[in-house]
């Protein structure tokens, strides 16, 4: 069997099913930029089939070894051979290095033209314009290390925010201001929204949204300020009415206290579900689903417990078992169903749902 780098096997005389397909076409039955092989065969990308050597073969497809490694991202320098014959062909040249004086000069004149660097030239002239193959791309990805990785992240952040500066500089430049925070200040001051002063600026929607923090931090904080104080304004009668100082203190006391839930609030104040759960998230509060339901079952739960005389229904679940009680007997003598008892008991055991605590 061969080994695949995808997690599986790759059958020897069997066929791989098809992998994918190249820009012209042609089906391929290995990675790009891989070579699948073991001690001794070797995976042909075009038909999947597994051979001792490849380059070998490719005559059979009317392919040249140069085609083959172009078209399926492979080095040139790639062998195309299993190690099993690669290893024959070097005792088999290192044979011919010592009695034929045609291979004996031959190695002489490469050695000599590789001391003078002329090699090295005609590789690099010859790769010159020429992209990097993808086995190349994904050697040099494994190959970084992390201070490479967390530098090359580094370089790509600075570049990304100079071309911010420079999207910022020029729409600000365009609406005759110096800088990006003087527009943004003078437009929030007439009652902009961050959207609409992005949309003024001929950027997208959302632009000033997500890029002012690195921009303008001080800007962006008083806009957040201002998107927050046009978000309250719309609960100012549905608090003043409850008898609340502020949105915050309202939504903390009909969530956490009296455990109304999100639809309740937003029915009682006559917004929508996201603009309960915006502002419950604005202030801090966390967000507790089905608050109404958790609560009057934790009630229930402590009501039982306070009847059977004990620390909590899980601490009852325990006594039992140490009793040796069944379900049943269990649900006879608490006056509960059983399968409550036996939720209680998956939630006590999984963590279960606590209420939050109300504020003091």
């Amino acid at each position: 069997m061969l080994a695949d780098p995808g997690g599986g096997t790759v059958a020897v005389n069997g066929q791989r099913p098809v992998l994918g397909v190249l820009a012209d076409g042609t089906a391929h039955y290995a990675p790009v930029g891989q070579m699948l092989a073991d001690e001794s065969r070797v995976i042909c990308h075009l038909c999947g089939h597994a051979f001792r050597s490849v380059a070998a073969h490719l005559p059979s497809h009317g392919w040249t070894k140069s085609q083959y490694c172009d078209a399926f991202g492979l080095e040139r320098q790639q062998s195309l051979e299993g190690s099993e014959t690669r290893k024959l062909r070097a005792a088999a040249f290192s044979a011919r290095l010592v009695f034929e004086p045609a291979v004996r000069e031959g190695s002489a004149h490469g050695r000599d033209r590789a001391r003078r660097g002329e090699l090295t030239r005609d590789a690099a002239n010859a790769a010159r314009g020429r992209p990097f193959p993808e086995q190349r791309r994904q050697k040099s990805r494994d190959s970084l290390s992390a201070a490479a990785r967390a530098q090359l992240g580094l370089a790509s952040r600075q570049r990304a925010d100079r071309q911010l500066a420079i999207a910022a500089e020029d729409a600000a430049r365009r609406a005759g201001y110096d800088a990006i925070g003087e527009l943004v200040l003078d437009r929030l001051g007439a009652g902009q929204s961050l959207a609409s002063i992005s949309l003024e600026c001929g950027l997208g929607k959302d632009w000033l949204s997500r890029h002012l923090p690195r921009l303008d931090p001080a800007v962006s904080a008083a806009a957040g300020q201002c998107s927050a104080q046009r978000a309250d304004a719309r609960w100012a009668d549905v608090v003043a009415r409850a008898g609340f100082a502020d949105v915050g203190s309202y939504l903390r006391q009909r969530h956490l206290v009296e455990h109304l839930s999100i639809n309740a609030i937003a029915s009682e104040a006559g917004v929508s579900f996201p603009t309960v759960k915006s502002a419950l998230q604005r202030h801090g509060v966390d967000v507790w689903p089905h608050a109404a339901k958790r609560h009057a079952a934790e009630r229930r739960r402590q009501q039982v417990a306070a009847q059977l005389g004990v620390e909590s229904i899980a601490a009852f679940i325990d006594r039992c078992r140490a009793k040796g009680l069944t379900w049943r007997e269990m649900a006879a003598e608490c006056g509960q169903p059983e399968a409550w008892l036996r939720r209680q008991a998956a939630s006590a055991s999984g963590g279960g749902h606590c209420m939050p605590a109300a504020p003091a």
